[in-house]
């Protein structure tokens, strides 16, 4: 088990890590279509109209996950932030910066669903409400951690204060998933437990499921194809990087 562990280890050296992403990203994109669109048939011409909200309620297919993902991401961003800051890995600050473009490109999706959910189901496009208003704070960190990190010439001190930024915002994601039960508020109670039965038919649950795990795949590419970006101008000046930078394409 140990030897497996330095095993994986070792792709933390950016000149593997390149390599094994370079190899993952198409195979990981590969799965997220297909079950995207499994996802979409299912969601579309299986699922049966909710009994309370009809055919509207399809749209929470991509609203969950991508809330989901929001949230899992931003915990993601953070780790690696602050890996990066106490053991300097040069992959974990990569991996935090590529993640969080993805992470805040998922926040907005969930804003934008739920937005379109809202309507018929409330009334209004956007309330004040305890869950709304904290995803959209989430929103405001992700691009605060990219803009404070942009902001800054040296490297460096940009990967130290941004990983402190991402690491104070972490205290909203508890605040994300708790608010419905913390405070009186319009947004629906979880359906979906982990101690208990999910609340919802069976192929509905199912669809959710499939979306979520495109959903994650679909990141994982994104943010693989990323990191390998960055972790090539972190080490441009090495002898692999500029390998690969001269290889013809």
């Amino acid at each position: 088990m140990a030897e497996r562990g330095v095993q994986w280890f070792r792709f933390a050296a950016p000149a593997r890590f390149y390599g094994l992403a370079g190899r993952l990203v198409p195979w990981l994109a590969g799965v997220a279509m297909l079950l995207f669109a499994f996802g979409v048939y299912l969601g579309l011409a299986v699922a049966p109209p909710d009994y309370q909200q009809g055919d509207s309620y399809r749209i929470l297919y991509i609203h969950v996950p991508a809330a989901w993902m929001s949230m899992f991401l931003y915990l993601l961003m953070a780790a690696y932030a602050v890996i990066g800051l106490v053991w300097r890995i040069k992959v974990a600050q990569a991996m935090a910066r590529a993640v969080a473009p993805t992470g805040a490109l998922f926040t907005v999706l969930a804003l934008w669903t739920g937005a379109l959910w809202g309507k018929p189901t409330w009334g209004v496009f956007w309330v004040w409400d305890a869950r709304l208003t904290s995803e959209l704070i989430l929103l405001f960190l992700y691009l605060g951690y990219m803009a404070l990190h942009a902001a800054i010439d040296d490297r460096r001190r940009a990967d130290d204060a941004s990983a402190l930024l991402a690491l104070v915002g972490v205290v909203n994601v508890p605040i994300i998933y708790f608010s419905v039960r913390w405070w009186n508020t319009l947004h629906q109670g979880a359906s979906i437990r982990v101690t208990e039965a999910p609340t919802m038919a069976t192929i509905m649950f199912v669809t959710l499921l499939v979306m979520t795990l495109a959903c994650w795949l679909y990141a994982s590419a994104v943010i693989l194809a990323r990191a390998r970006i960055e972790v090539l101008e972190r080490e441009h000046h090495s002898a692999w990087a500029q390998a690969v930078l001269e290889k013809p394409e």
